[in-house]
């Protein structure tokens, strides 16, 4: 495929993730049911995990055991495709989405861009890239089991204040998902929110509650936390 191809082909994918919005009947009832209340939420001065809270920060989002990281990841690709913004999940091969669970809860799988990566380091290379493409209103790394040693060498403190540098240049969110416990160390002093979310059966056994807890929040102080009764597939955790 020639370049002037490749462009024409990637313009026109955006303009569909573009006018992208959440189908119908999602399955995540508070997360993607609610695309109505966003606006009115956005205008409310008590910090919630939602787009423009993260709009311009570099967010770390970790837990171990009983979390609920990719259920609350979800919901901020609900809310990105809702309003229009294409978002970008990049990840290793043995950390991934399962994508039936993903459409379940409302997701258009045809606009999510997914990016596979060999190591970390690619990973970090094709954060950088699409940032700067100014394309992407939400950017996910998805770095699951990844080795410290690896995240470490691959994200320093100047590789992530250039990621925060691009997404506050192009008004973009960046998302880190990690495995670890509440009390490790964060990626670096450049994660501006680092949050948890973790879950427990509600509902008569038929879901289950989210609840997303600001560890550590510099912009709005740690502390904060936000509940949701979520149902969904049992994949989507």
């Amino acid at each position: 495929m020639s370049e002037r191809s490749s462009t024409a082909a990637l313009q026109a994918f955006l303009e569909r993730a573009k006018g992208s919005s959440a189908a119908e009947g999602a399955k995540i009832i508070s997360l993607a049911d609610r695309a109505s209340e966003l606006a009115a939420a956005r205008s409310v001065a008590a910090p919630r995990w939602q787009l423009d809270e993260l709009v311009g920060r570099l967010t770390e989002l970790s837990g171990i055991g009983a979390v609920a990281s990719l259920s609350a990841v979800t919901s901020l690709v609900l809310e990105a495709q809702g309003r229009g913004e294409p978002a970008v999940w990049i990840g290793l091969p043995p950390a991934s989405f399962f994508p039936p669970d993903l459409d379940d809860a409302g997701v258009d799988l045809d606009a999510l861009v997914v990016v596979r990566a060999p190591d970390v380091t690619a990973m970090v290379r094709a954060a950088d890239r699409l940032l700067r493409s100014a394309a992407f209103g939400l950017v996910i790394l998805d770095l699951g089991p990844a080795a410290a040693a690896a995240v470490a060498a691959a994200i320093s403190i100047v590789v992530q204040g250039r990621l925060v540098g691009l997404a506050q240049h192009h008004d973009a969110a960046i998302v880190v998902i990690t495995e670890k416990p509440r009390d490790a160390a964060s990626l670096g002093s450049m994660v501006s929110l680092r949050a948890e979310a973790v879950r427990e059966r509600s509902l008569g056994g038929r879901g289950w509650r989210m609840t997303v807890r600001a560890v550590k929040d510099k912009r709005r102080g740690p502390g904060w936390n936000e509940l949701a009764d979520v149902v969904g597939p049992a994949g989507l955790v």
